[in-house]
């Protein structure tokens, strides 16, 4: 009987011991996930990096000829031939309108740099985008007396032209329509989501 009371005590006091092992086992697990929780950084950023596809620079390229500028223009043109009697005469009223702006279609695949939310635009001063920009279906005849060929009347419509581009590409106007594709170029930039546009001009 003493020796089975012996033998109990023995089995309880294992149990009391692997109890008391689990449980500073469980503590020490926890203890250690813990620990290793406090010493991981969680580290969350946002890709701020935003890429112009192939298929944006080709729907810019498709609008063409992009118009900063436009200048009307209106040209009394006039001639006169000596004669032996009398003089004859030939003046003719021009009307034009010269368009200032960039042709996206030449643009090349370098005018455009990316750098997170930043973009860089390399564009060519605006320039001239219609050379044939006098209306000729509004060509007034002001005075004419004599006989005129078709030679003397392109000379007259050549003479128009040179006083329209020399009045209209000047520095101010070729100024004036830089600022419009500014402002036009960083509109159309930040709504394809760059918060930063930098201008440059060749």
């Amino acid at each position: 009987m003493k020796n089975e009371k012996l033998k109990i005590n023995e089995i309880k006091r294992v149990k009391i011991i692997l109890i008391a092992a689990g449980i500073i086992a469980a503590i020490v697990v926890v203890w250690w996930v813990i620990r290793g929780v406090q010493q991981t950084e969680i580290s969350l950023e946002a890709d701020q990096q935003i890429d112009v596809t192939p298929q944006q620079i080709e729907s810019i390229r498709a609008i063409g000829q992009w118009e900063f500028l436009a200048i009307s223009n209106e040209e009394l043109v006039d001639t006169t031939r000596k004669g032996i009697f009398s003089d004859d005469h030939l003046a003719r009223i021009y009307y034009g309108t010269v368009r200032l702006g960039i042709d996206m279609q030449k643009m090349d695949s370098t005018w455009i740099t990316t750098q997170g939310d930043s973009i860089t635009l390399w564009l060519p001063s605006p320039t001239l985008l219609d050379k044939n920009f006098i209306d000729e279906a509004r060509t007034k005849s002001f005075h004419e007396s004599g006989r005129w060929t078709a030679r003397d009347r392109e000379i007259l419509y050549h003479r128009a032209e040179q006083r329209m581009r020399r009045y209209s590409l000047t520095e101010k106007n070729i100024e004036t329509a830089r600022q419009n594709a500014d402002v036009q170029m960083r509109r159309l930039m930040q709504s394809m989501g760059f918060q930063h546009v930098n201008i440059q001009w060749k």
